[in-house]
């Protein structure tokens, strides 16, 4: 006699994303694990009397979505501090701050005259005067505490003049932007390293944040996210909630370079971990962002420049070496042409391949850098939502040029090339559906992407990057439990509002982690 399920599921629309096209009605779940793919008569016949049952009344069913680029802490931040990506001007950003300061509910954050008042994900690039907060601005809302306005890509961000006398004199002078000789207050790249240091969360801080952000991924049918981190208490947070059961989200914890003798000293390599919890890769930096005017570019900025150097050739081959022979995945920050080919030649120098290397965002590739990544399968780990700046009159026209702006963000070149494609979100913001309609409606063809195709990037795409496709991205017999469930099909919606589809269960291993319906 067959024993029964854990948990069935049934009147669903399921899509393997196997097989083009391939549906089914119900499933059943043991130990956390598919054990069948079937119709609903054949499925209810492993129901038994600790069965859970779990009827989606026609919704679509898909494997979880897995953020292959993310910062859980900075999500936690966005949550619990002041959100800034609905301003729409400079004097919008500066109203936020200040109500949000002196809000009661925001009390135990300002407890004292020396706590940071802490502001997430502006955009300039939206608003009518394209310029970025400074320092004025900034002490608008307090003379006496530290403000921190960052932008949404974290590769820059801007200080009251409390913050900017206190700490830019410990900051590199190339990264603190100055006017007639003094600082406006917007600092860029290593600069943001101080800020980081004053701002770290403690322990009890990051577990808050971490919770928090763990819900809003549940929320969003987020069922695994690969986290970079860098001198955080989050891998010991993450640690903690396993060992308790109380982590519902598969975490793949990414570590900066300056980890990496450390984790070598204790014998850790990438995959070592738990179920829920494993070493991923080691990270680096290589330039900075197209926003910041700090992507390493062959060819000059709009306005001059071509970028800079966050990590520099030479360094980058020392740590890939290091990395390959410590026999840790790499995983290389690189936007602009120039330093996507430096990660290339330290990948080709390192024969890192074999550990599956990485480049993340990739945003600015050119025909010959597609095809060596194909030859090398150097997997290309992207943010689709990033395409919200490649529209007519966005960011990247106004950086790039319009001609370059079309040529950003090549995912329909790459995964043609044979390149393998993992979505992620770089928490900017974290929700797959808005990426997935950004990558189908994607302005030029050469950036767009079927739904399937889409969807498959977010799903098994991201499991490769993190040498999980076995058990994760997809519905089959023998894969872990992780689903999200949808009330609409992207398949039959106007593409223009897939990011409107409502999340109504996600499903971790087999166990319900969010359900926002009443049945």
């Amino acid at each position: 006699m067959t024993d029964a399920a854990d948990c069935i599921i049934i009147n669903a629309e399921i899509h393997t994303l196997t097989t083009p096209d391939e549906t089914h009605e119900a499933l059943a779940i043991r130990d956390g694990e598919i054990i069948r793919i079937d119709g609903n008569y054949e499925i209810e016949f492993l129901e038994g009397v600790d069965t859970t049952v779990i009827d989606l009344d026609g919704d679509i069913l898909l494997p979880g979505f897995i953020d292959a680029h993310t910062h859980m802490e900075m999500v936690g931040r966005y949550l619990v501090y002041t959100d800034l990506s609905g301003a729409t001007s400079a004097e919008e950003a500066v109203s936020l701050l200040r109500e949000d300061q002196s809000n009661d509910d925001h009390d135990q954050k300002y407890d004292n005259e020396s706590e940071w008042i802490l502001g997430y994900r502006y955009d300039e690039s939206d608003w009518d005067e394209r310029r970025y907060l400074t320092r004025e601005d900034l002490d608008q809302v307090s003379e006496t505490r530290p403000i921190a306005a960052f932008r949404e890509d974290m590769h820059t961000a801007s200080l009251n003049s409390v913050a900017v006398d206190r700490y830019a004199s410990e900051m590199p002078a190339d990264d603190v932007r100055t006017s007639e000789g003094e600082p406006t207050g917007v600092v860029s790249e290593d600069a943001l390293s101080v800020i980081y240091q004053e701002t770290n969360p403690d322990h009890d801080e990051m577990r808050a944040l971490i919770t928090a952000a763990c819900d809003r991924a549940n929320k969003l049918g987020i069922t695994g996210v690969h986290d970079m981190v860098r001198q955080s208490n989050a891998p010991r947070v993450y640690r903690e909630l396993d060992s308790k059961g109380k982590l519902d989200l598969r975490v793949r914890i990414n570590y900066w370079s300056d980890h990496l003798n450390a984790l070598c000293d204790v014998g850790s390599t990438t995959n070592h971990g738990s179920e829920f919890v494993r070493v991923g890769g080691i990270k680096s930096f290589t330039d900075g962002s197209i926003g910041a005017r700090t992507a390493k570019l062959s060819e000059p900025y709009e306005n001059g420049g071509t970028g800079q150097w966050v990590v520099d050739p030479e360094e980058l081959h020392e740590l890939v070496q290091q990395a390959d022979e410590a026999e840790f995945q790499f995983i290389a920050h690189a936007i602009g042409d120039a330093a996507i080919e430096a990660v290339l030649d330290a990948y080709d120098a390192a024969a890192t391949r074999e550990h599956r290397a990485r480049i993340e965002h990739a945003e600015l590739s050119t025909d010959e850098l597609i095809e060596r990544f194909a030859d090398s399968d150097i997997v290309a780990s992207v943010q689709p939502n990033f395409l919200k700046w490649a529209r007519e009159g966005g960011l990247y026209e106004e950086r790039l040029g319009r001609e370059r702006a079309d040529e950003t963000n090549r995912y329909r070149a790459l995964l043609d090339a044979g390149v393998p494609l993992a979505f992620g979100s770089d928490c900017m913001p974290l929700d797959p559906l808005f990426g997935i309609q950004q990558a189908v409606t994607a302005p030029a063809e050469e950036q767009r992407l079927t739904v399937t195709e889409a969807l498959r990037a977010y799903t098994n795409g991201a499991a490769y990057a993190g040498f999980d496709e076995n058990r994760l991205g997809t519905i089959e017999v023998g894969a872990r439990a992780d689903f999200v469930a949808l009330d609409q099909s992207p398949w039959a919606i106007d593409p223009d509002q897939i990011a409107d589809i409502n999340v109504t269960t996600t499903i971790v291993d087999g166990t319900v982690v969010y359900r926002n319906r009443g049945n």
